[in-house]
């Protein structure tokens, strides 16, 4: 395994071998088996651009070549920052093929977070577009070369220029069918980001087993097939649409990927209409925005079949609106790129898509909740969520110290998720742990404060957050998207008390919002909340 990554104990390994879960293929494997079996068929849109799985797969080589004979080595990372578009696709491709590893970057980020992940990856490369919505990445990459000693090579999707080398150019450095070595499918394939809203994230290993393994389970839990249209809404650098099960589950059964230009429903509305999209990922913020939207727009949604919600939580309000304003199944998905994925499943009763976060998509999956002391707590029980298996992680990259912290002593990841388990092993998150707050000695929800808020009428959104005080330690305060005439706090906390909630649990200040700050991925942003209190 590279250098700095955490590997799986030996006999862990030899165990999921055995039981089928890591087949021994590389994910420049996994495209060339698909494009043998699907050949002519559909495996990118995005605008009027169609690329089979043949011209995918000759594609990739071409510019695995190219990127070698620019100098990129087996093991070199490279940093990738592209918007939803076919090239995102060959450039992954082309990097699992060459053995390099592509660190997955966010159009969102800017000098700061790319300094961080070329320096704390090592990049040689930097693959970006040329501008996007108005900023300039070009100039970004020349000055982050200029400061990042180990970077050596900038490509960018556009026109060359003598600071960079351009991906269309790259693909025509050798027309020819090139020599590709195999590579380690134990090895790491690439990197993703750690979520939350620090603004220097983590690096997470993904290796070629894990993540064949986890796109491809993901794909038959969703039931995917040949005639499946998967639209990629969210950015596909993100893991829940790369691959949960996403472009590289839609790819491994033999399905077609929408490339969307911007999740808000008037870019994906016609998208579903025209090709005809069955499944799709969101986030709770978006899935409002396409609720709202939907109900005035009537556009005609009539193919989709499947919408999995996840990367934040979501009301019991909201979910109960999706399948009679979308007509589509609902999938509720808990998840991080770190690995683990639980998933409510086609046919599920309404309680548990619900109410809970489903089970884990794997049989191999371990879920313990432990409390402070790292006890494991019976079923029913709140406490930390910690997870092991066979495409969770070990560890961050470069990062012993943070590793001690993040990992028990038998490898479980600690999620930093409360969380309990039903009977029958669904998922229920309570919150963060981190999110807790701790009012005099006792310590509140903000989730279970804001499900109470929402059922006030004069609340359309809420996002609660601690706030410093001098003699209880913090108080709650609730940001507030009013519906209609705004509410009083004394109005807030009469409703609850009515409900029959402590009164330690009642909000101390409420503010009047507009908005609410996101990160990259459209969660709130609690941070940037709690920074304005």
């Amino acid at each position: 395994m590279l250098e700095g990554c955490v590997p799986w104990p030996s006999a862990i390994a030899q165990s999921y071998r055995d039981r089928g879960y890591w087949r021994g293929a590389t994910l420049g494997t996994v495209l060339r088996s698909a494009a043998a079996t699907f050949g002519d068929r559909t495996v990118l849109i995005h605008g009027r651009r169609r690329v089979s799985y043949t011209a995918l797969d000759a594609w990739a080589d071409r510019l695995a070549t190219g990127f070698a004979r620019c100098g990129i080595k087996a093991d070199e990372r490279v940093v990738v920052q592209l918007p939803n578009v076919p090239e995102f696709v060959a450039v992954a491709f082309a990097l699992f093929r060459l053995g390099a590893k592509p660190v997955f970057a966010l159009l969102a980020h800017r000098g700061t977070e790319i300094r961080h992940l070329c320096e704390r990856s090592g990049a040689s490369g930097y693959v970006v577009p040329e501008a996007h919505r108005g900023f300039d990445h070009l100039a970004l990459a020349k000055q982050i070369r200029d400061e990042v000693q180990s970077l050596r090579s900038v490509f960018v999707l556009g026109e060359p220029s003598e600071d960079a080398i351009s991906l269309s150019e790259l693909s025509r450095l050798n027309e020819a069918q090139p020599e590709l070595p195999e590579h380690d499918p134990t090895d790491v394939a690439f990197f993703l980001l750690s979520g939350g809203t620090t603004a220097l994230p983590k690096i997470i290993p993904r290796t070629h087993d894990d993540y064949a393994y986890q796109s491809l389970r993901a794909a038959q839990v969703c039931e995917l097939s040949t005639k499946d249209v998967y639209l990629a809404a969210l950015p596909i650098g993100f893991t829940f649409a790369w691959g949960c099960p996403g472009v590289l589950g839609t790819l491994q059964t033999g399905g077609t990927v929408v490339l969307a230009d911007s999740p808000n429903p008037g870019a994906c509305f016609p998208l579903i209409e025209q090709e005809q999209v069955t499944v799709t990922s969101l986030v709770p913020s978006i899935t409002q925005i396409w609720l709202d939207v939907a109900e005035w727009a009537t556009p005609d949604l009539s193919s989709l079949r499947l919408l999995q919600v996840g990367g934040a939580p979501m009301t019991s309000e909201l979910a109960c609106r999706i399948e009679p304003t979308l007509g589509c199944t609902l999938q509720r998905v808990f998840g991080m790129s770190e690995g683990l994925l639980t998933f409510s499943r086609p046919g599920d009763p309404p309680e548990s898509v619900l109410g809970t976060q489903g089970k884990p998509i794997s049989p191999a999956d371990e879920l313990k909740i432990l409390d402070e002391h790292e006890r494991e707590l019976p079923v029913g029980a709140v406490g930390e969520l910690v997870t092991r298996g066979p495409y969770t992680v070990r560890g961050y990259y470069q990062a012993p110290e943070h590793n001690r912290r993040a990992f028990t002593e038998d490898g479980f990841y600690r999620t930093g998720d409360l969380a309990r388990l039903t009977d029958n092993g669904e998922l229920i998150i309570e919150g963060r742990i981190k999110d807790i707050v701790i009012r005099g000695g006792d310590k509140i929800s903000p989730g279970e404060v804001e499900n109470h808020l929402l059922t006030h009428p004069a609340v359309a959104a809420v996002a609660v957050v601690g706030v410093a005080d001098d003699f209880l330690g913090e108080r709650i305060c609730a940001y507030i998207i009013p519906r209609g005439a705004p509410p009083t706090l004394t109005e807030l906390r009469t409703s609850m008390r009515e409900r029959g909630v402590a009164e330690y649990k009642l909000p101390d200040r409420i503010e009047l919002v507009d908005s609410f700050p996101t990160t990259p991925l459209g969660k709130i942003d609690k941070k940037a909340l709690a920074r304005r209190s």
